[in-house]
């Protein structure tokens, strides 16, 4: 009975049509060989029909300029308090330094983001740091991209400086800052939060940060933090909130959107014990994070078009599997990567460009470089 009613769902999705989150709920439950193989051919079509057959990338380096952070999350193993061992605030000299190799190896997009550091202040505030920051790459390298800082970011510098959202964001966008991340969403339930990241915004502050940055033209990405302590209920859950967040821009004909969506396995190895005993596993499980990423494609895929696996996370032979699974990206370079890694991911901290076009041949697919708006890149 399950497995016919898991067919009649993907015959409906077949179709293009959006799925009630129950129906989605039903796909992410159903864990039968057949239906698991039906479910990623519809993926996979859908895949196809939005995209066609090639897979994108971009050349990017990740730069985080602080892990000196106030708060305490129980996934993280990157945070460090101000003097501990391991922790670091780069110099505008050595942010420029970065930036600067990243050019020179090509890349088109910085992706900067830090822990919420209480010392990052000038004259006792804290937006006029982050807008120094943004300056101090965009004086020197006006072409360069910068994807930076998340919700939970804007809502520190608001909450510190006593500002608007909307007065933050409009400050970034205008010193530079060309799209938002959108991770800090880790899962979009406040029961979850609660338990794994108690002290960050709660889902409504989120989806209010991301729904302003959409309405003054900064473009954002959409993440779940997937596979720890979440349900299946939950997960749909937040993938139905990222389709409402992305059906009310386009509703209320915001100039910006969702760019892409993202999942992001749980590494649990190096994350504080009782998270990780709670889990009760190290790495991600594969077939769990496939299975999430086919059903996000059929449940957003009218919405938002592109996804993208983690390479970080899965290991480019995981990553490359997903390109199976619906998704039609394979994300960036990094060039150095330490949220991660320092949880214990295997997938490394780097790739080249060779790297990735090599994992997208392997599946038949043609390889074309992006920028950080999904714009062809000759």
């Amino acid at each position: 009975m399950l497995t016919q009613t898991v067919d009649a769902i993907l015959d409906y999705a077949s179709e293009g049509a959006d799925l009630s989150p129950e129906q989605g709920l039903t796909l992410l439950e159903a864990n039968h060989p057949k239906v698991t193989e039906r479910l990623r051919e519809v993926a996979d079509k859908w895949r196809s029909r939005d995209c066609g057959d090639t897979v994108t990338y971009v050349i990017n380096r990740n730069l985080n300029f602080t892990n000196i952070c106030e708060q305490h999350c129980n996934f993280c193993a990157f945070r460090r308090d101000e003097g501990e061992a391991g922790a670091f605030w780069l110099g505008f000299e050595q942010i420029l330094e970065k930036a600067q190799d990243a050019v020179e190896r090509g890349a088109t997009e910085i992706c900067m983001q830090g822990g919420l550091n209480p010392q990052a202040q000038i004259n006792g505030q804290f937006l006029p740091y982050y807008l120094q920051l943004v300056k101090t790459i965009k004086n020197e390298f006006p072409n360069l991209h910068l994807h930076a800082f998340s919700p939970q970011e804007v809502q520190f510098i608001a909450r510190g400086d006593r500002l608007s959202y909307d007065v933050v964001i409009g400050s970034l966008r205008d010193a530079g800052v060309g799209s938002m991340p959108g991770t800090a969403a880790e899962v979009l339930d406040d029961r979850i939060r609660q338990v794994i990241c108690p002290e960050k915004i709660n889902t409504a502050t989120w989806l209010e940060i991301v729904e302003t940055a959409h309405s003054l033209g900064v473009p954002t990405t959409s993440t779940i933090l997937c596979g720890h302590i979440e349900t299946p209920q939950q997960q749909i859950d937040h993938l139905h909130k990222l389709r409402s967040l992305q059906q009310k821009a386009i509703d209320r004909n915001y100039p910006a959107r969702i760019t892409e969506f993202i999942a992001l396995p749980f590494v649990g190895e190096q994350a504080p014990p009782p998270l990780r005993r709670r889990v009760g596993r190290d790495q991600p499980i594969l077939a769990d994070s496939l299975r999430l990423m086919a059903v996000a494609r059929i449940f957003l895929g009218n919405w938002i078009i592109n996804h993208q696996p983690s390479w970080v996370k899965l290991g480019l032979s995981g990553a490359t599997e997903a390109l199976k699974w619906g998704c039609n990206d394979i994300g960036g370079t990094l060039m150095e990567e330490h949220i991660t890694t320092m949880a214990g991911a295997k997938g490394g901290t780097c790739r080249t460009v060779e790297d990735l076009k090599e994992a997208i041949a392997s599946v038949q697919r043609k390889p074309l470089q992006r920028d950080t708006l999904y714009r062809i890149i000759p």
